[in-house]
């Protein structure tokens, strides 16, 4: 791998380990402030339910029960720009898994959370999410 390539990876990384920490903080503390980490296009998709736009995910994420995440792993990639209509735009797909615990029923369920960040104006804007509660899959 040449060495342009080892730093853009270990930019993907540093840059999931941060935001995935403000992030987090501010579902579980500020709630009412997450839609301004989303693009006004920006995408969730939370257990299969899709939203579209910004405004509409804070909505809904603001009438889910309180929560609290706990991250276990965390993995991080740059995305080429050939891959996304040639952008000079920084974009990084974040994975990331733990536990989440609700105010309704207090026992922890684990998740698993995939983001698409582009970097706009010198800030990372959440362009696509998909939120999954990992639960036993009845064939």
């Amino acid at each position: 791998m040449s060495e342009v390539v080892l730093k853009n990876v270990d930019n993907a990384c540093e840059t999931a380990e941060e935001f995935t920490r403000v992030f987090y903080k501010q579902v579980d503390n500020s709630r009412h402030l997450t839609s301004k980490l989303y693009l006004d296009t920006g995408l969730l998709v939370w257990n299969g339910n899709g939203i579209n736009g910004n405004d509409k995910i804070q909505k809904f994420l603001m009438d889910l029960p309180g929560s609290n995440h706990v991250l276990k792993t965390l993995d991080a990639q740059p995305i080429s720009e050939n891959l996304v209509s040639n952008q000079l735009t920084l974009t990084y797909l974040i994975q990331a898994c733990g536990d989440v615990t609700y105010q309704n029923d207090n026992i922890k369920k684990p998740f698993q959370q995939t983001f698409l960040i582009v970097a706009v104006d010198g800030k990372w804007k959440i362009a696509s999410d998909c939120f999954r509660l990992q639960v036993p899959y009845n064939s």
